[in-house]
């Protein structure tokens, strides 16, 4: 495993475990094996590490949630808890820590949420054949709801939120 690897993996399951804030970078480098000279030089402080980390997640959330269906997307963000653990959004979590005035992990997240509602948005498409703003923005909702309940839910957050969308999706098909 290359160093910018290690280095982005390790700071993922201690921003995970820790917080960001609670976080220092002689923890980082510690636990990571490197120099601070070396952690700066990858990723250059501390909220590129913490944007460095958001991408790398970022990347792999939407590997797993290529889905074409309500089930299909709920049922990823089941696998998606059973890899990542059910502890809320990390998106989410670096932007309230930094007050979300922080650039580079406000457009970490902007990407990120951004991408989820694209995501959705054509899956409406496929479900009910048309767009549905309203719609999107119920589901992403729900979506992202129920990240934040798998926290004191478990995977049950995903299956009721899936319920919801089928709801709200056979209602658009009638409207």
């Amino acid at each position: 495993m290359d160093i910018r690897t290690r280095l982005l993996e390790t700071a993922e399951q201690l921003f995970e475990r820790h917080g960001f804030a609670a976080t220092g970078m002689d923890r980082l480098t510690s636990a990571a094996g490197i120099s601070s000279r070396t952690l700066y030089k990858h990723v250059g402080n501390k909220n590129g590490l913490i944007a460095a980390v958001l991408n790398e997640r970022d990347r792999r959330f939407h590997r797993l949630v290529e889905a074409d269906s309500i089930d299909a997307l709920f049922a990823a963000l089941e696998t998606w808890f059973g890899q990542a653990g059910a502890r809320g959004c990390l998106f989410l979590r670096a932007w309230g820590e930094t007050g979300g005035g922080v650039p580079e992990i406000a457009e970490a997240m902007e990407r990120h949420k951004q991408r989820l509602r694209e995501r959705v948005d054509s899956i409406v498409l496929a479900e009910i054949g048309r767009h549905d703003d309203d719609l999107v923005e119920a589901i992403q909702l729900l979506f992202e709801g129920a990240t934040h309940a798998a926290t004191y839910r478990g995977e049950a957050a995903a299956d009721a939120a899936r319920r919801a969308a089928h709801r709200l999706a056979g209602l658009a098909r009638i409207a």
